[in-house]
């Protein structure tokens, strides 16, 4: 089932405007960025985002730490006092661990393709200046 960010967004809107709160204020009460909470209240920017970014932002609200989750999945909010499975969470936990390590590894494939294209511009450069 693909995700509904837009679901997402219109939950979290919503919420906001009854609780009278701005975006800083979710963003200062979840410990998510302003920027982050900017992209998914405005639905701007889509893309994966992290299981504890979702629960921050739930509790922050006043809800489940699954709620929306469950609205991005398209299924039925838990409620507030409703239990979540340990084995539920350790997943989670689990690939967000993944995520953070892919993250890691990108970032540093990026950079050794940054140093790479330098020494070969370099190495091209005195090839030209010896010819």
């Amino acid at each position: 089932m693909p995700e509904d960010w837009a679901a997402v967004a219109e939950a979290i809107r919503t919420r906001v405007r009854e609780l009278g709160w701005e975006q800083r204020e979710l963003a200062r009460r979840s410990h998510v960025s302003p920027a982050i909470v900017r992209e998914i209240h405005g639905h701007t920017v889509e893309r994966r985002r992290s299981s504890r970014t979702l629960e921050a932002l739930s509790v922050a609200l006043g809800w489940h730490p699954r709620h929306l989750d469950a609205v991005l999945r398209g299924r039925t909010p838990p409620q507030v006092d409703e239990s979540v499975p340990d084995d539920a969470v350790t997943v989670w936990s689990r690939l967000d661990s993944i995520e953070r390590r892919l993250v890691a590894l990108t970032e540093k494939l990026d950079d050794i393709d940054r140093n790479v294209a330098t020494v070969a511009e370099h190495v091209s450069a005195k090839r030209r200046g010896r010819s």
